[in-house]
């Protein structure tokens, strides 16, 4: 059974929309957000609404950026992290729009691309978009403690970024195209430490980007970059070392959405960054704007998820992780 599928007629993604918070402005890639919320409660009573609000703006920023009403498309693919994925519902349901929830933890926004890129090549819709997002406060509250707690985080542990990405698929003759699209494999190599996801999401990056490569005959010398969502620095370290002794080196085109969101020397994320919105916001406000423009001509973008819960977290399972892909193209081919 093949994992990856070519587009018949690779559709554009024609509009995107990246948001985040004080802490993403004032990191390397700040620049690149279409709108920064300097308010963590964004207005809000409870960080919780917050994370909606985040949704709620990059739709609203995705649709307006591309001329869209809500009432023009057609599916909407959206994820979080928090139960039930109530962020999502929350800040998207005013909008009315056709809704799949969708859960694949950090990996949640290449889910959501893979699906968008599917249903408008087979035909099945003509405009769909996909949302991911995450809260720092939301996610300390959820998977380890409420931040008035003041617990320590070991140097293994990842930023939570408070940031969201949207966009939307359709038919189109202007870059960037999803080219392909590689259907990941749940891949669990017994880490049990909730505190150092990079490695345990590392392995299931490396089993999805190789099956790409196996597929489709490609190698690492055909993209730009090879990108990832959210290893950090242990998790990137340890996918550059399962690739070496597998005879691949990615090592000069190896990007990862959490090493770069932040600066590690001023600003204290330890292992880097993490959550859905992590890799949604960068491949929505940097990668995407640059594939349009032809600053770049090819790259995998494999975000990672994490597919644990608090509950079985603290019973000592192990972390099961998952890397969905997308082959994203300023050629159409």
């Amino acid at each position: 059974m093949r994992s990856t599928v070519i587009m018949r007629e690779p559709p554009s993604v024609v509009s995107y929309a990246a948001i985040g918070g004080k802490k993403e402005e004032e990191g390397p890639m700040g620049q690149y957000f279409d709108k920064i919320n300097e308010d963590p409660y964004f207005s809000e009573d409870t960080f919780e609404k917050a994370e909606s609000q985040l949704q709620k703006q990059a739709v609203g920023h995705a649709l307006s950026k591309g001329g869209f009403s809500p009432s023009d498309i057609d599916v909407l693919f959206g994820g979080d992290l928090l139960n039930q994925c109530t962020g999502t519902t929350y800040g998207i349901k005013s909008y009315e729009i056709p809704f799949l929830g969708i859960y694949g933890a950090c990996s949640t926004m290449s889910e959501g691309l893979l699906l968008a890129s599917l249903f408008i090549d087979r035909e099945i819709c003509r405009k769909a978009m996909a949302v991911t997002s995450s809260h720092f406060c939301t996610a300390e509250r959820q998977y380890r403690m409420p931040l008035n707690y003041g617990g320590q985080r070991t140097p293994t542990s990842q930023w939570t970024a408070t940031a969201s990405g949207a966009l939307v698929v359709s038919p189109s003759e202007k870059a960037p195209f999803v080219r392909a699209c590689t259907i990941g494999k749940i891949v669990d190599m017994g880490v049990t430490d909730a505190n150092n996801m990079g490695a345990a999401m590392a392995p299931a990056a490396f089993s999805t980007i190789s099956t790409f490569f196996e597929e489709t005959g490609m190698s690492p010398s055909d993209f730009d970059h090879i990108v990832t969502g959210d290893l950090g620095a242990v998790g990137s370290s340890v996918l550059c070392s399962l690739f070496e002794k597998s005879g691949i080196s990615i090592e000069d085109r190896h990007l990862d959405c959490g090493k770069m969101i932040y600066d590690p020397d001023t600003q204290d994320v330890h292992a880097g960054g993490s959550g859905c919105g992590c890799a949604g916001s960068l491949l929505c406000g940097y990668f995407l704007p640059k594939l349009r423009e032809g600053e770049l001509h090819n790259i995998l973008f494999a975000a990672t998820g994490a597919l644990l819960s608090p509950t079985v977290s603290q019973q000592g399972e192990t972390i099961p992780s998952i890397s969905h892909l997308a082959w994203l193209s300023h050629e159409r081919g």
